[in-house]
């Protein structure tokens, strides 16, 4: 039998405005990135995980996601080989897009070892679930199709680490560009009016997600004048960063970051690494720079006008680990260039 093998691929996802206002129903703007994850999926007598080249143990998280997955999709055993190219816990999405990579890989396999006429036959649990509505939803009795069974399994990988994810890191993680995304609504594509190139770097270790979010409920039942008016306030800022998306306004955007970065310091998210990271970013031609994710540590994302090199080597004269990369997926009106990424 020849060595069949399937590979999946998978975009990490940034968080241009509106986190932790997104817990209480306000909108978000997040978007893919180019860098990610690849899987690779190969037939196993046992269900085994590498990581860069390291199995990570049975007993870990990962094995539980890996085998959560696999029982989604019905699949057969299999050793998976990891390549991340996003630091992981930092706000950057790299939980969602390890499940996305891994459920493409595990159905492209499951392609390649059907024979070409051989009929598709019987349903998987994410079928049928699909089919006839998840969640208690009517569905419309039609067969899903591959992104509806890959965001299925992948809510199974991300309930072994989160209880129950809003399915943001998710739907960007698909590769599918700018999205405006509300809790418990299907996430908008926008439409880019130019290309947007960021820099990110991790400006401080990561705080635990769980840990931000709760800070933010305490603050709320001690104040919740005040963190209802932060939360209307960048409810406006997302408003209008749709607007500036659209229109390919980046300093617009970039003033829109900005100002979300004053709130969420207000809201006590903010430490001393990520506010001296934006700040270094901003005087080095950054159009806006602010914290990505949760909050406490973790990366800062800035906006470049075109050329991010000089953002980059900024921080690196800082000491702190940077890349580039640019928004994918999705339409973009920006014509040529559109998707291409500078590493540092």
């Amino acid at each position: 039998m020849k060595d069949v093998a399937g590979t999946g691929r998978a975009s990490g996802k940034v968080i241009l405005l509106g986190e932790h206002a997104v817990v209480y129903g306000v909108p978000a703007l997040a978007a893919s990135i180019e860098r990610g994850v690849t899987a690779t999926a190969r037939p196993a007598p046992l269900a085994t995980l590498f990581v860069d080249g390291t199995e990570v143990p049975r007993e870990h998280e990962l094995q539980s996601a890996l085998r959560a997955v696999l029982a989604r999709l019905d699949a057969p055993e299999v050793r998976i080989d990891l390549h991340l190219e996003l630091p992981p816990g930092c706000g950057l999405g790299a939980s969602a897009a390890m499940g996305v990579a891994v459920a493409r890989a595990v159905l492209e396999l499951t392609r390649q070892q059907r024979p070409e006429d051989a009929p598709r036959t019987g349903d998987t649990p994410s079928d049928a679930r699909l089919r006839d509505g998840a969640d208690g939803e009517p569905g419309d009795g039609e067969p899903p199709s591959e992104d509806a069974l890959v965001l299925d399994a992948v809510d199974g990988w991300e309930r072994v680490f989160h209880g129950d994810p809003s399915g943001v890191d998710a739907a960007a993680a698909l590769g599918r560009g700018v999205l405006q995304f509300v809790k418990g609504h299907p996430p908008r594509p926008l439409t880019p009016g130019l290309p947007l190139v960021l820099a990110l770097c991790v400006a401080d270790p990561p705080a635990s997600t769980r840990e931000m979010v709760a800070s933010v409920a305490r603050l709320k039942e001690r104040r919740p004048d005040l963190v209802q008016r932060t939360l209307e306030g960048i409810h406006s800022l997302v408003r209008n960063a749709v607007l500036c998306v659209e229109a390919g306004d980046r300093t617009g955007l970039g003033s829109l970051m900005n100002y979300n970065q004053m709130l969420l310091s207000g809201l006590m998210l903010s430490t001393e690494g990520i506010e001296k990271a934006c700040a270094v970013a901003r005087e080095a031609g950054a159009l806006g720079a602010k914290l990505t994710g949760a909050g406490g540590g973790g990366c800062v994302v800035a906006l470049a006008e075109e050329d991010p090199e000089g953002i980059l080597g900024a921080w690196r004269n800082e000491g702190l680990e940077c890349f580039a990369t640019a928004v994918v997926g999705g339409p973009v009106g920006g014509g040529p260039g559109v998707g291409e990424a500078r590493h540092g």
